[in-house]
């Protein structure tokens, strides 16, 4: 048995760790020096795109509080996209100011989620992000889109892949360049992740997409191999699988990069990521938040080391 010939030659991560990852780390806040290094190891390790910060009110995100200060501390590396998510105008202003190479916004295939999650409907919620985009634009700054709940919803449980795909629709043509699909409570499965974005492509070509899977059921590297084998090649990870429990119901549990990477590598899809580097960074960042490292590379990878 060969394997499928639609397989990517190589696939971009875009790494979310700093910035998805690091808002929902509870306790104590984050040291803005530990950000910026956190970053610069990424970079350091080969990876082409991180989202860096996120400029929303401190009183609801107080992790993101310093997004400013990381955004001018780090090490810009030539060829690297530091990126942040700007959910209104004046998200986006600070954005601006602290030279962000992309900015992103969000919505959801859910009207529930979006009620929830940002107290207003699909259709309202896309109407906010047009003086954005149109601003952003504006400066020369490209627009990257998430679009949250597209497996699956707490509340409206499934969602119909026609649905996502209206809303990916909706976003491409106010001018996002990218749409991510983000599995966000990690219910998916490989064929209800391959009949979404069946149904996404129909309205969105592939190289306009990317994966957000997260993995609480341990199910988000099996998912991304069903979307990779249809020829998605955009990837979103968290170094360490930072962002939440994956074993909590409705957790975020994001995907670790480095389980991702190792799993491409041995698909023969280039990422022209050191994975070596990027395991000793999740070891490091774990140290950092005082806890064990999750990954199942990294802790198989660093008792190999020993």
């Amino acid at each position: 048995m060969g394997m499928p010939t639609s397989l990517p030659s190589s696939a971009r991560i875009v790494e979310v760790g700093p910035r998805d990852g690091l808002q929902n780390e509870p306790g104590d806040i984050i040291a803005t020096d530990v950000k910026v290094e956190l970053i610069n190891r990424l970079t350091d390790a080969g990876l082409s795109y991180v989202e860096s910060a996120s400029f929303v009110s401190p009183k609801w995100v107080p992790q993101m509080g310093d997004a400013a200060a990381v955004m001018a501390g780090i090490n810009r590396k030539p060829g690297v996209t530091y990126a942040a998510l700007t959910p209104n105008m004046r998200g986006l202003e600070g954005a601006i100011e602290s030279k962000a190479d992309e900015v992103a916004v969000f919505t959801a295939s859910s009207e529930a989620f979006t009620q929830k999650n940002i107290n207003c409907s699909i259709k309202d919620s896309l109407e906010r992000f047009v003086p954005v985009i149109e601003t952003a634009q504006q400066h020369g700054i490209r627009v990257r889109g998430y679009v949250s709940t597209v497996l699956g919803c707490p509340y409206d449980g499934d969602i119909a892949p026609e649905q996502v795909a209206a809303v990916c629709r909706d976003m491409l043509d106010m001018g996002c360049y990218e749409i991510s699909l983000g599995d966000t409570i990690g219910v998916g499965t490989p064929l209800k992740a391959k009949k979404m974005l069946e149904a996404v492509n129909k309205e969105i070509p592939m190289d306009k997409l990317a994966a957000h899977f997260h993995d609480t059921y341990g199910q988000a590297l099996a998912n991304l191999y069903a979307v990779v084998e249809e020829g998605l090649a955009v990837i979103d990870t968290s170094v360490a699988g930072l962002g939440g429990c994956p074993y909590a119901k409705g957790a975020s549990g994001n995907v670790a990069t480095e389980d991702v990477v190792y799993m491409l590598n041995g698909l023969g899809i280039e990422t022209g990521i050191d994975l070596d580097k990027l395991v000793e960074t999740s070891h490091w960042i774990t140290g950092q938040l005082g806890r064990g490292n999750g990954s199942k590379v990294a802790l198989a990878l660093g008792r190999k080391d020993k």
